[in-house]
C-alpha cells in the first residue's frame, strides 16, 4: 500500500496520474468537532496503482493533486461526490474539473435511490467490502494497515464501478442525462455557505412573517460565528433555541434568559447582546417575508388528489424508464406543478422532462389519463372533444 506523505511524493504521483483518462477519488475527514470539514486523507485510483495521500503530514502540500484537480483531461470519479467536491472547493476555492459521480450515474440507471457503495461493488465487480473500519478515527497517526486497505478499498473497485456504468450508460444511450447531473453538481453555488440562507435548513412550522424574519436574522449570525470560531452549529446555539428566539421576539437579557433550551449565561453575553440586535433587525424587515411565503403556499386541499396522481405517474415512468424515481422529481416539485402546471423546476426540463414532465402536464391539463391494463398501469391519452359537459 502507497502512502504519500512528502510534496515530492505527491509530485510523482500527480505526474503519473496525468498519463491517465480517469482516476477514482475519496476522500476520508471528520467534522463532529469544527464546522468545516478536517480532511485527512485522500484515497486516489487508477487500473496501474493506488495510492493514499496524508494532508496531516508535515512536509506535505497539496498543491500537486490541486492542480489534477482542475485538469480537464483527466476524468474524476466520485461516489457520493458532494462532499468530497465541498472539500476540494474550500480548499483552493475552485471545484474539481470534469468529474463523475457513480451514484447519481446508478440511479440513472435503475439502482434505485441513493444506492450504496457496497451494493454497487457487490453487484458489478462481484466483491464484498470490509466496512469495520468505517467510524474509525482519521486523525490519529499512524493509521494501521486495516485502515488503509479499507480507504484504498473505496478508490480501487471504484474502477470497476466505473467502468460497468459507463458500458450501461453508452448501451442505453443516457450519457447525455449524466453529462446533464454531472454539471449540476459542479455549481459553485451549491457549496459557497451563505449565512443569509442559513434559516431554510432548520424546521420551523410556522409561517408566521414577523417569526420568518427573525429566524432569518438570527439564523445568519449563528451561521457566520460558526464559521469564523470553526465550530459546529449547535455549539453556537441549537436550532430549538433559534425557533423559540424566533416565535418570542426577545428583545430584553431578562426576556432571553426564558428560552427554555438556551444556555442562560448568553443571554447576558456578547452573544446575547448580538442576539436581540438579530431580533430587532428582523422585526423591521418582516414585509420581506411576505413575499417568501405568499411565493412556497402550503398546498391546498384541492390540489392534494392530484399530487397522489402526479405519485402514480411517476412510479410509473421511473418502473418503465427504470429510473431512479428520486432522480426524475421530489415531492415539493410534485406539489408545485400540481398546483401551477408549468413551473420552473427540474422536473419540467431536459431529459427528465422528456421522461416524466410532458406526462405530468398532460395529465394534470386532462390531456392523459392513468388506466388498469392486463399487465398494470398505462397511460391513454384524452381527446377533450370526447368528454361532454
Amino acid at each position: 500500500m502507497q502512502i504519500i506523505t512528502t510534496t515530492d511524493e505527491l509530485s510523482q504521483l500527480c505526474k503519473r496520474l496525468g498519463s491517465h483518462k480517469y482516476i477514482t477519488v475519496d476522500t476520508e475527514f471528520v467534522r463532529e468537532h469544527t464546522y468545516w470539514p478536517r480532511l485527512c486523507l485522500v484515497q486516489i485510483a487508477n487500473r496501474d496503482e493506488a495510492a493514499a495521500i496524508d494532508p496531516l503530514a508535515k512536509n506535505l502540500s497539496l498543491d500537486p493533486l490541486l492542480e489534477v484537480m482542475v485538469n480537464p483531461n483527466i476524468l474524476k470519479v466520485f461516489h457520493s461526490a458532494r462532499q468530497d467536491l465541498e472539500i476540494f472547493f474550500h480548499l483552493s476555492g475552485s471545484l474539481p474539473i470534469s468529474v463523475f459521480d457513480t451514484q447519481i450515474a446508478a440511479m440513472v440507471c435503475g439502482f434505485g435511490d441513493a444506492a450504496s457503495y457496497e451494493t454497487l461493488v457487490k453487484r458489478l465487480a462481484g466483491e464484498n467490502l470490509d466496512k469495520a473500519s468505517r467510524f474509525t478515527d482519521w486523525i490519529r497517526r499512524p493509521l494501521t494497515e486495516r485502515q488503509l486497505r479499507y480507504a484504498l478499498d473505496d478508490v480501487i473497485h471504484l474502477c470497476t464501478v466505473y467502468e460497468r456504468l459507463l458500458e450501461n450508460i453508452e448501451t442505453t444511450g443516457r450519457l447525455s442525462w449524466v453529462s446533464e447531473e454531472m454539471t449540476a453538481i459542479c455549481n459553485p453555488s451549491l457549496y459557497r455557505l451563505e449565512p443569509n440562507d442559513a434559516w431554510r435548513r432548520i424546521k420551523a412550522r410556522s409561517r408566521n412573517p414577523r417569526t420568518l424574519a427573525i429566524l432569518r436574522e438570527i439564523a445568519a449570525w449563528r451561521e457566520r460565528e460558526a464559521q469564523n470560531r470553526n465550530l459546529p452549529r449547535k455549539r453556537i446555539i441549537r436550532d430549538e433555541a433559534l425557533v423559540e428566539i424566533a416565535a418570542h421576539a426577545p428583545a430584553t437579557p431578562e426576556e432571553l434568559e426564558k428560552v427554555r433550551s438556551l444556555n442562560h449565561r448568553l443571554a447576558f453575553s456578547k452573544d446575547g447582546s448580538e442576539l436581540l440586535a438579530c431580533v430587532a433587525v428582523g422585526i423591521t424587515k418582516t414585509s420581506e417575508s411576505i413575499s417568501i411565503i405568499e411565493s412556497n403556499p402550503r398546498v391546498p386541499a384541492s390540489a392534494a388528489p392530484i399530487v397522489e396522481l402526479l405519485k402514480v405517474l411517476l412510479k410509473l415512468c421511473s418502473s418503465e424508464q427504470n429510473v431512479s424515481q428520486k432522480m426524475l422529481a421530489s415531492t415539493r416539485e410534485l406539489e408545485r406543478i400540481a398546483m401551477y402546471g408549468e413551473v420552473d423546476t427540474p422536473a419540467l426540463k431536459g431529459w427528465r422532462r422528456t421522461l416524466f414532465g410532458e406526462h405530468a402536464i398532460a395529465l394534470r391539463s386532462g390531456q392523459l389519463s392513468i388506466m388498469v391494463g392486463k399487465n398494470g398501469l398505462k397511460l391513454i391519452p384524452v381527446d377533450k372533444g370526447d368528454f361532454k359537459k
